[in-house]
C-alpha cells in the first residue's frame, strides 16, 4: 500500500511540473523567429518586444495584461530584450498580469544578427510590436500600441 502512495505522489508531482512549465519564461535565440511565427498556424499574431529598463514598456505592459485578459483567443507573444536577471523579468510580467502569457527572453545579446532575422530594417527600439496577418505579411509598429487597432487586427471577424 505504501508503494502505491509513493507512485501516486510521484505521478502527481510530475504532472504538476509539466503543467507549471507550460507558462514558463522561455529563452529566445537566433534561429527561433520562423518557428515562433509558425505557432500561430495561419492566425493573426502579435509579437511584442519589450524591456524591463524601457520606461514606455513599464507604462504599457499593464495595458497588454488587460488586452490579453480581455481577448483570451488573441495570439500574442512577448519577448523581453534587456540583459537583466530573469527574476526582474518575472516580476514585471507578474505586475502586468502576464505571468501566464507566452513569454520569452532573449538568451544572448540582442545584436544586429538577431534583429536582422526578425526585421532587417529594425534597429532594436522598444517597445516594438510586429503584427503578422493571416497571409504572413509582417508590419512593425515601434512605440506604444493602439489596443483598439490591435484588437481589430488580431481578433477574428464574426
Amino acid at each position: 500500500m505504501k508503494k502505491y502512495w509513493i507512485v501516486l505522489f510521484l505521478n502527481l508531482f510530475m504532472v504538476n511540473i509539466g503543467l507549471a512549465d507550460t507558462n514558463a519564461l522561455k529563452p529566445y535565440q537566433a534561429g527561433d523567429w520562423s518557428s515562433l511565427v509558425k505557432t500561430a498556424n495561419g492566425a493573426p499574431l502579435a509579437v511584442h518586444f519589450w524591456g524591463v529598463t524601457c520606461p514606455a514598456c513599464v507604462k504599457e505592459m499593464p495595458q497588454w495584461g488587460s488586452f490579453v485578459k480581455n481577448n483570451p483567443t488573441a495570439k500574442v507573444i512577448f519577448i523581453q530584450v534587456d540583459d537583466v536577471p530573469v527574476d526582474s523579468i518575472k516580476k514585471m510580467l507578474s505586475k502586468a498580469g502576464l505571468e501566464k502569457a507566452n513569454n520569452f527572453y532573449v538568451a544572448a545579446p540582442f545584436d544586429e544578427r538577431l534583429r536582422y532575422e526578425i526585421d532587417p530594417k529594425w534597429q532594436g527600439e522598444t517597445p516594438t510590436t510586429i503584427m503578422i496577418d493571416r497571409s504572413g505579411k509582417a508590419t512593425r509598429k515601434t512605440g506604444l500600441i493602439d489596443f483598439r487597432q490591435l484588437q481589430m487586427t488580431l481578433m477574428p471577424k464574426s
